[in-house]
């Protein structure tokens, strides 16, 4: 088994739960408690949520990124804005997590059984590039730092909020489903890589959301804490997880039975079980491992076998935080009592 620095995994989660923009922390006043071992601290505090007052700060910076830019934009066509990122399932282990801005060509789309919107009529790769072009300009007259060296997206950074901002440019992707229902839950994106193309696959940001929204709400946060906690065990791993995305931790954590993340106070050791016990089925079994699929259904993103490795060197990191927690929660009625008061 791993054997965990626990002082500095604590550390790392000062320094994420930090906002420097009202110079606060987003830690639990349990924190400095001097009874609770620093191990089941940080089990508890990995999946705890950053407050929403602290999301609403993310989602403000990209508002005014949308109004400075629709203010200025000299188009011909008319742009729709969406937004997505763990802040919008309230997944995120940062204060200053990554958030996107989505700036789509709002009459041009793509659908199953066509490549393009027939109706549409300027030239969409020409002003998907004008979009980008106009963008940065606009931005770089606002903002001191504006990053456009993505292939994906423009970058800026608040320093009034401290928050950054990632623009992504695309064209909408209409599924039958939404054609026939007109509910966006079933619309997807094309994000356009720069500078010449081509679009990627269709994505499904909102019914991601959605299902992840959903989950968390069923399971009294359980499953976002779960998500919180793999997410955590990641950023402070000793071995770098190169291949592991957090859409793939989210997609683990969907995959278990809700009956096995409900959460209540002191619940945190058996959801982490949970998720254990998943992570052990899918690195022992391939045809289980292919099978999962994606909160919103429509991809698998554990097919491919390179995930193991870093699949397995989480669950060494987890089942020792594991085994440290029992251990100190089996053998206090004072730890015990901490934990459900936390």
């Amino acid at each position: 088994m791993a054997n965990l620095n626990y002082t500095q995994r604590l550390s790392n989660l000062q320094n994420r739960k930090f906002d420097r923009a009202l110079n606060e922390s987003v830690m639990s006043k349990s924190l400095s408690s001097s009874l609770m071992p620093e191990n089941v601290k940080y089990l508890l505090e990995s999946m705890r949520p950053i407050d929403q007052k602290y999301n609403a700060k993310t989602i403000e910076a990209a508002d005014r990124v949308q109004k400075h830019l629709e203010s200025k934009f000299q188009l011909t066509f008319s742009r729709a804005y969406r937004t997505q990122g763990s802040v919008k399932t309230q997944t995120n282990i940062r204060v200053h997590s990554d958030f996107d801005l989505l700036s789509i060509i709002d009459n041009y789309y793509y659908t199953e059984t066509s490549n393009g919107g027939s109706n549409y009529g300027g030239k969409p790769d020409f002003d998907i590039q004008e979009l980008r072009k106009q963008a940065v300009a606009i931005l770089k007259n606002i903002y001191d730092e504006v990053d456009n060296s993505n292939e994906k997206c423009v970058t800026i950074f608040n320093k009034d909020l401290y928050r950054k901002v990632d623009v992504v440019f695309g064209f909408w992707y209409n599924s039958n489903k939404f054609q026939e229902t007109k509910d966006e839950y079933y619309r997807g994106v094309h994000l356009y890589k720069f500078p010449v193309g081509p679009k990627k696959d269709q994505d499904f940001p909102f019914a991601l959301i959605h299902q992840v929204n959903q989950k968390g709400d069923t399971t009294f946060d359980g499953s976002r804490r779960g998500i919180r906690l793999l997410k955590t065990l990641k950023a402070d791993s000793d071995v770098e997880i190169k291949v592991v995305k957090s859409f793939h931790l989210t997609s683990i954590v969907h995959s278990i039975s809700n009956t096995e993340l409900f959460y209540r106070p002191s619940k945190e050791l058996e959801i982490a079980k949970s998720i254990s016990n998943e992570l052990d089925k899918i690195i022992s079994s391939d045809d289980y491992r292919k099978s999962i699929k994606s909160p919103h259904g429509t991809e698998y993103p554990l097919f491919n076998s390179d995930v193991i490795p870093d699949l397995k060197s989480l669950k060494n990191d987890l089942d020792t935080l594991i085994v440290d927690c029992a251990k100190e929660i089996m053998h206090s009625p004072l730890i015990r009592n901490a934990v459900e008061s936390y």
